[in-house]
């Protein structure tokens, strides 16, 4: 459950029901995802800023490749696949939308790291091994957002880095 009091991450004990919900609001930031990416590389203006909306649009097609496999999980596991994303967010600067995205990613990294350890507690290997690959393009998107903005990439192990 979630730490109301911090507003820490989910424990890693969940049942069946409340790793679906998880998954579904992971499947809304997936979606939330496809929306900002599609906007943002195409509004991105300056030449600094051609190489990033490159990557945002392959960054896109990859968010999608990831909601169809939670969609898939979350009906394998007997929930209903989530229909809503989470708000986007835009800007006119360039720059606040590459930190709307990497504040995004920040958190879908904490996010399925939680999953994994969650999914191998209730014995669903194949399904943590699904996330783990996710995991690895999410951690990529940090990367290339982090590069763009000229930032160190965030370390979100750490309880500080916590939203």
């Amino acid at each position: 459950m979630a730490d109301t009091a911090s507003g820490k991450a989910a424990t890693t004990n969940v049942s069946r029901e409340q790793l679906i919900e998880l998954l579904n609001q992971d499947l809304a930031r997936e979606y939330q995802a496809i929306i900002a990416y599609v906007v943002y590389s195409q509004v991105l203006k300056g030449p600094q800023y051609m190489n990033i909306a490159d990557e945002l649009e392959q960054h896109a097609k990859q968010e999608l490749q990831h909601a169809m496999t939670i969609a898939k999980q979350i009906d394998y596991l007997g929930g209903m696949p989530t229909v809503t994303p989470k708000p986007v967010k835009t800007s006119e600067k360039a720059e606040e939308m590459l930190r709307f995205d990497l504040d995004n990613e920040n958190e879908t990294v904490r996010n399925y790291r939680e999953r994994v350890r969650q999914c191998e507690v209730l014995c669903e290997y194949a399904l943590a091994e699904q996330i783990r690959g996710i995991l690895v393009n999410e951690q990529e998107h940090q990367i290339d957002l982090a590069t763009a903005l000229g930032v160190e990439v965030p370390d979100v192990t750490r309880p500080e880095e916590r939203a």
